[in-house]
């Protein structure tokens, strides 16, 4: 590998290619999610995953911090959890007679936030400045986060009890919601297989991985996917979906801004990561629903009616025009 602060586009793309091709060794299925989950990565961004318990969205991050060396930190969300749990605080060293400074789990590059809408409103704002401004501030102290940062949280869709709903301002932090299903058959049958015939009780291994790439080769592959090239008709398509959210019928809140640099944003990671030179719409079109389907909001009626916000957004990738080239 070439200096990996100057990647080519090939050569970004081909790490990007292995690293998902390295992942899917330890995840088996969900290859949906693993792309998604790699261009929050690439494209710099955080991911917010739904899905009930069992379906690998732990292993997924740990996986994932195996094949690049990077640190990983997970953080339980309990209605008891402080923001000093996540963040850090100061503590009084009788030593020097000194405070110190105790920097809490957020410093790393992959953080697992689990269950996050399990914790009241309070400490989920901890995470807010960490994963806009990629620092923290403790005792008026400024400190940067290591770089790549990479918030991945969870939530059940199921279980709401004893759950504070995210507040709309962290929600549209998160450059994509995720949903993780049930694996098919077939991949079901390949992960009973495999972890049963493994000592580790009812968990997949991921110290095989071969770690591809450090935490600079990540930033690296940012950057490629930051410059890859992108026509003006391809920018306006992705401005003309998130506009169209605010004035849909049936969504009675669209999506504000965020949600049209998240579609470029994560058209470039997807072009890089098939092994384009360019992004095209496809790649919007095919990123919109992670992108969007946490930044709108059900009009009452069609709640009632059983509707979910994905069944409306379809309608809307259908009928807003795409350019043909």
């Amino acid at each position: 590998m070439s200096d990996e602060r100057s990647l080519t586009l090939a050569q970004a793309s081909e790490l990007a290619q292995a690293l998902a091709q390295e992942l899917r060794k330890a995840v088996i299925g969900q290859q949906e999610v693993i792309d998604e989950v790699l261009c929050a990565l690439i494209g710099a961004g955080h991911v917010l995953v739904e899905g009930v318990p069992g379906l690998g969205k732990t292993l997924l991050v740990r996986a994932l911090s195996r094949c690049f060396g990077g640190e990983f930190a997970r953080i339980q969300f309990t209605p008891d959890l402080m923001p000093s749990d996540v963040t850090g605080h100061a503590v009084f060293d009788l030593k020097s007679e000194q405070f110190k400074l105790r920097r809490g789990p957020v410093f790393t590059h992959l953080l697992l936030a689990d269950e996050i809408n399990r914790a009241p409103a309070k400490t989920q704002a901890a995470l807010l400045e960490a994963m806009q401004e990629r620092q923290v501030t403790l005792e008026g102290r400024a400190l940067p986060l290591p770089q790549p940062f990479l918030v991945m949280a969870t939530q059940n869709p199921i279980e709401q009890e004893g759950t504070y709903p995210l507040p709309e301002a962290e929600l549209d932090r998160f450059m994509l919601k995720v949903r993780i299903g049930y694996p098919a058959l077939d991949e079901e049958l390949a992960m009973v297989r495999k972890v049963s015939a493994s000592s580790r009780a009812d968990m997949l291994d991921v110290q095989p991985l071969a770690q591809l790439l450090d935490a600079a080769q990540v930033v690296a592959l940012q950057k490629v996917a930051s410059e890859m090239p992108l026509a003006d008709t391809v920018l306006d398509y992705a401005v003309r979906l998130a506009r169209a959210t605010r004035e849909w019928p049936g969504l009675a809140v669209g999506a504000g801004p965020r949600a049209s640099i998240a579609l470029v944003r994560c058209a470039r990671a997807r072009a890089l990561l098939r092994g384009g030179e360019f992004a095209t719409p496809d790649d919007v079109k095919a990123s919109a629903p992670a992108v969007l389907r946490h930044r709108v909001r059900l009009a009452a009626e069609l709640e009632i009616d059983g509707l979910d916000a994905d069944q409306v957004l379809q309608q809307l990738l259908d009928q807003v025009p795409a350019p043909r080239n």
